[in-house]
């Protein structure tokens, strides 16, 4: 086991697989190579970060057995989002909670909208509360303000994956981005900083884009509720990306002290409830 060690930086987002694996039947996407936890690992320390969020890639569907076993070689440094079906047992999510578990994730991209009024999601909802976690929620900028506010009545953390997925093309006024961060001082959302190369632009627009919502998110959010991740191994972009790039353009960003200090240790200390200082 891999544990034991200060906290230097926490890297939000991340995920692990083997191309072994079953696939889930619906998918966009089918990788053609291993992303390892010993690699993941090794990306860490080679950059200067000791602790990561591992979070259930789509095309693996609902079975989390890979994360939750490599949570289980680094339980100290790493914790787990997960993908599950809405009427999973109460028991199986206590279980995963022990092994790392901090969230779960609703991807939706691509998707047909969930309707949270059906009875089944109101149940499923208070056992997140019940356990404390987050639900993360991964869709495109124009959908996201009206599921936000579909989903803040239960109650939970709502964590927001890649800038919330605008179109860096349309710049920071678009209309869903706006919207979001009009919701973004209700005090339960919280959002990754990641993904810069997936927000549609070239790689010039997609920064500026970054670079000029930044100050808006830290005003609007606080930087008590923005995180950073690297989206390693940056499944569909590997060919362009690396994680010494999302470094670089991390660092192209120009972040105070203050806010790498908020971004990459203090914030998602408390969130996926790291317990090492």
């Amino acid at each position: 086991m891999l544990d034991n060690c200060p906290i230097t930086a926490i890297d939000a987002h991340a995920h692990v697989f083997s191309r072994r694996l079953a696939m889930a039947g619906e998918r966009r996407y089918t990788p053609g190579y291993d992303a390892a936890l010993v690699d993941y690992l090794g990306q860490l320390h080679a950059n200067g970060l000791s602790h990561g969020v591992l979070v259930q890639p789509s095309f693996l569907g609902t079975d989390n057995s890979y994360l939750l076993a490599a949570l289980q070689q680094a339980p100290d440094r790493l914790r787990g989002v997960v993908v599950v079906e809405r009427d999973i047992p109460r028991d199986a999510l206590h279980a995963m909670a022990r092994s790392g578990v901090v969230g779960v994730r609703l991807n939706l991209v691509g998707r047909a909208l969930p309707d949270f009024a059906e009875p089944g999601w109101k149940e499923f909802f208070e056992h997140i509360v019940e356990l404390g976690w987050h639900v993360e929620l991964h869709r495109e900028v124009d959908d996201l303000p009206q599921l936000v506010r579909q989903l803040l009545p239960f109650g939970m953390k709502l964590v927001i994956d890649h800038f919330g997925r605008p179109d860096a093309r349309l710049g920071v006024g678009q209309r869903g981005f706006s919207e979001l961060l009009e919701l973004g001082p209700g005090g339960r959302l919280w959002l990754k900083v990641s993904g810069i190369y997936r927000l549609a632009g070239s790689p010039a627009q997609n920064l500026e884009f970054a670079r000029q919502a930044m100050p808006l998110l830290q005003q609007s959010f606080g930087l008590q509720r923005l995180v950073w991740g690297s989206d390693w191994p940056h499944t569909q972009h590997e060919a362009s990306i690396g994680y010494a790039a999302v470094i670089e353009q991390r660092q192209a960003l120009d972040w105070s002290a203050q806010v790498e200090q908020a971004l990459l240790i203090d914030t998602p200390r408390r969130l996926f409830g790291f317990h090492h200082a």
